[in-house]
């Protein structure tokens, strides 16, 4: 700006001073724009220079501004900074509880599983150690058997060597008795001779039952089965059919003919998918299911009657309709074996649960087995609750006592048998198998609850209307046994308990010997085998006592 000023002086000094005043005006003219034009630049540049002023400044302020926020940013993110640093930090230690967690987790999952492991280790290591032991007291008690045996051939040998000496001194007896009685009559000599030898064969009778009792228990076992296939053929008479057959009503006699089909197609499919026969010529307006698996034959009955209700009867049909029917039977057996245990309050297993929902459909001389299992535990959880026994266990016994008949025709052995391995491997409570096992004295009972429920298994099965006996074939069958023990001599009294299962005799002992008792209970079975029809076995216990009786004075 000061430069500028002096410029202009110098101009003006100039043309005071050199110019001449022709020139004068032109000048004035030409320093009159000059002087505009330095005004206006002279103005421009004032402008253009309070404008760098303000330019600057404002730089200035923005720098400064720019600067303060920059500091205020920076400290900002040196905040943002350590609140996320500290969040990281934070994050991280959770991340690292977490893994911790989650590895300790893993680690005590992976020791549970191990010690799940090594439970399942020592369970089976467990069972098998049972099993040895089970085996290896068979074998001992084989061992033993074979032992006492051996013990009884020697002392048989013993025996015979004896009765062979005793013989001998009998025979030179016998000579000196004959030499004694050669006075006698023929009649009366033959007489005594006849009672020397029938006392003699009764002992030597005697003694042989007991040697065969103990040295040929299998074949007594097989007599056993002989004489119940042979009242089961009795009693088959009776109830075959009511237990073997069912009858199915059609429609009309056309539906015979489509339910045999274009050369028997349809039957011969019928037939091999249910395992059943079917009778279409026995009965009007009906067809007769055979077969002696009851489950079978409910499947083909109610295929039966869904194929009628349709009318579409042809091979492809029949198998589909088997399949679907013999599934909702499956659902349906599971629901009623649910029932019956909810009905008691009592909690099985689902494998217990199927086979006592199969009951339903078996009979024990025309009584439902399942109906009876109930009853049988209704009856012995009522008498432990008066006796002070475990209820739950009186009633879960009863319920479970005749398991073993809804698969005693698939396995061999007795229905007690085989529901006490049942529910053995079910691991049910030793207290439960031990009555299902002993309910008809197979087994000895160890606890008062096995008793409970051999009670109870009687009082059901012997109620008149239970089975299928009237009241006056039950009472005349009870004395038939006690007139066949009556008739026989030597018997000062006989019973029949157990509804008939069982006939009590007593004996009069100066009449009968410890042999003769044996010899009488065996005709006496013979006899009522020989005599009587009944369902299942009887028991024929001769009791021979002695008393003595004398009085103080």
């Amino acid at each position: 700006m000061t430069y500028l000023v002096d410029i202009l002086t110098g101009i003006a000094f100039a043309q005071q001073n050199y110019l001449p005043a022709a020139e004068e005006a032109a000048l004035n003219t030409l320093q009159l724009w000059f002087i505009t034009g330095a005004s206006i630049m002279l103005v421009f540049l004032v402008l253009w220079q309070i404008f760098q002023n303000n330019a600057r400044n404002r730089k200035g302020i923005v720098v400064k501004n720019a600067k303060g926020e920059a500091e205020r940013i920076l400290a900002a993110a040196r905040e943002q900074g350590a609140m996320e640093a500290e969040s990281i930090r934070k994050e991280a230690e959770l991340q690292a509880q977490a893994v911790v967690i989650a590895a300790k987790n893993e680690a005590e999952k992976a020791v549970n599983e191990r010690r799940k492991e090594f439970s399942r280790t020592e369970e089976r290591l467990a069972s098998r150690e049972e099993t040895l032991e089970q085996k290896l007291g068979i074998l001992q008690d084989r061992l033993a058997e074979l032992d006492k045996r051996d013990a009884a051939n020697k002392a048989e040998s013993n025996g015979l060597e004896e009765t062979r000496k005793e013989l001998v001194a009998q025979k030179e007896k016998n000579f000196a008795e004959l030499q004694r009685i050669a006075g006698l009559d023929a009649e009366a000599a033959k007489k005594e001779l006849l009672e020397t030898m029938r006392l003699s064969m009764e002992s030597e009778r005697s003694q042989m039952i007991r040697r065969m009792q103990e040295e040929s228990r299998q074949e007594l076992l097989k007599a056993g089965r002989e004489i119940m296939i042979n009242a089961m053929q009795r009693y088959a008479g009776d109830c075959a059919f009511e237990h073997t057959t069912t009858t199915v009503p059609l429609p009309n006699e056309e539906m015979k003919g489509r339910i045999i089909g274009r050369e028997g197609r349809n039957i011969r499919t019928l037939e091999a998918a249910t395992g059943t026969n079917l009778l279409v010529d026995e009965t009007p307006q009906a067809v007769v299911i055979s077969c002696h698996d009851p489950i079978r034959r409910e499947v083909a009955r109610l295929v039966l009657e869904k194929l009628v209700a349709d009318g579409r009867i042809h091979p492809s049909r029949v198998e589909e309709v088997v399949e679907k029917t013999r599934q909702e039977l499956e659902q349906e057996i599971a629901k009623t074996g649910q029932e019956a245990a909810d009905r008691l309050d009592i909690r099985l297993p689902q494998s217990l649960i199927q086979l006592l929902g199969t009951l339903k459909f078996r009979f024990s001389f025309s009584q439902n087995v399942l109906t009876h299992s109930i009853e049988v535990a209704s009856m012995a959880g009522a008498m432990a609750v008066e006796l002070g026994l475990d209820e739950l266990k009186a009633r879960r016994a009863g319920l479970l006592h005749d398991i073993g008949k809804a698969v005693d025709h698939e396995v061999e052995g007795t229905h007690a048998s085989i529901g006490a391995e049942l529910l053995r491997r079910a691991g049910e409570d030793p207290v439960v198998v031990n009555a299902v096992a002993a309910h008809h004295e197979e087994l000895e009972k160890t606890s008062a609850i096995a008793v409970l429920v051999q009670i109870c298994d009687t009082l059901s099965a012997a109620r008149p209307g239970a089975r299928a006996e009237t009241t006056e074939f039950f009472l005349r069958r009870l004395e038939d046994l006690e007139r066949i023990g009556n008739s026989f001599a030597g018997v000062e009294s006989c019973f029949a308990v157990q509804a008939g299962r069982e006939l009590r005799v007593m004996v009069k002992p100066e009449e009968i010997s410890e042999e003769g008792a044996t010899v009488l209970a065996r005709e006496m079975a013979e006899r009522i085998e020989s005599e009587m029809r009944y369902p299942g076995q009887i028991r024929v216990s001769v009791i021979r006592e002695t008393r003595v009786i004398d009085y103080a004075k």
